[in-house]
């Protein structure tokens, strides 16, 4: 049978404003979207019986067509005009419900192979189409650059110029809900604030626009992301933010060196997920 194993990484922002609510109950974004080399591993192999199966044996990570990425395969498979069914078997490495967008990655990832293995030939454009329909990140995994991302996060504009950074990721092992941090954000108002640059030379550029406002609502809940934020700080990190709706938190570094110390630093007096990562160009 054919088969393909993919890496899907996950993703940090580092700047996520919360523009207006929508009348269909979504929000306007405005965000810029780093990948990360932590990653989940999918293998997806074409099977004699038809249909789609999903399996993981993660707790808190459905298997089957409550997952996100049995929805990404099952949107492709029609388009085959084959018979063939698909099997997904994922490792999870990037922590659930933690605001890295692993579902997001995994479903994104599963249209890239399913695409090739079936040799459908779509577009990167009409496979974000087909993303944007899973969820709200999907397209930008499969855009595969970091992002400007407008919009709910599907309108997606290429940053060329960021420097080779490290974060540190740490994640005090609390799942939380996407939907229940947008429904507690209180807007006054519309936004209307700064531009964004679309040009950063190095650590201190990217740390002078970090800024998250759902992390005011999560914090609010889990006071233990602000203590992350300012171990962080201590440990060396240029500057440190809250990713998507957490609970998650990375700081930024320069060097390799100095994010492993970091990590070493954190994990070794604290019952965290705690690593070293790299920004993936």
């Amino acid at each position: 049978m054919k088969s393909l194993t993919l890496k899907a990484p996950a993703k940090v922002n580092y700047r996520l404003d919360v523009l207006r609510r929508r009348p269909d109950g979504y929000h306007d974004l405005r965000m810029i979207m780093q990948r990360i080399d932590l990653c989940d591993e999918i293998t997806i192999t074409l099977s004699d019986t038809s249909g789609v199966r999903v399996t993981c044996g993660r707790e808190g990570v459905p298997d089957g067509p409550e997952n996100i990425a049995w929805r990404a395969a099952n949107a492709l498979l029609p388009l085959s005009g084959q018979e063939a069914g698909i099997d997904i078997a994922i490792t999870k490495n990037i922590p659930v419900a933690a605001g890295l967008g692993g579902g997001s990655s995994d479903a994104a990832t599963v249209l890239l192979g399913v695409n090739e293995l079936l040799g459908l030939g779509l577009s990167i454009e009409r496979l974000m189409e087909v993303g944007v329909t899973l969820g709200a990140d999907v397209p930008f995994f499969v855009f595969g650059k970091t992002a400007l991302a407008e919009g709910i996060g599907e309108v997606l504009t290429a940053i060329d110029a960021v420097p080779p950074l490290w974060l540190v990721i740490v994640n005090p092992n609390i799942p939380v809900s996407t939907a229940w941090v947008y429904q507690s954000l209180r807007l006054t108002g519309e936004w209307n604030g700064d531009t964004i640059p679309r040009f950063f030379k190095d650590v201190a550029d990217v740390c002078a626009v970090l800024a998250n406002d759902l992390e005011s609502v999560t914090i609010g809940r889990y006071p233990v992301i602000g203590e992350i934020k300012e171990r962080l700080v201590a440990a060396g990190a240029a500057g440190a933010l809250m990713s998507g709706s957490g609970p998650t938190v990375f700081g930024l570094f320069a060097a390799e060196e100095e994010a492993r110390g970091a990590a070493q630093s954190i994990a070794s007096s604290s019952d965290w997920f705690v690593t070293a990562v790299r920004a993936l160009v």
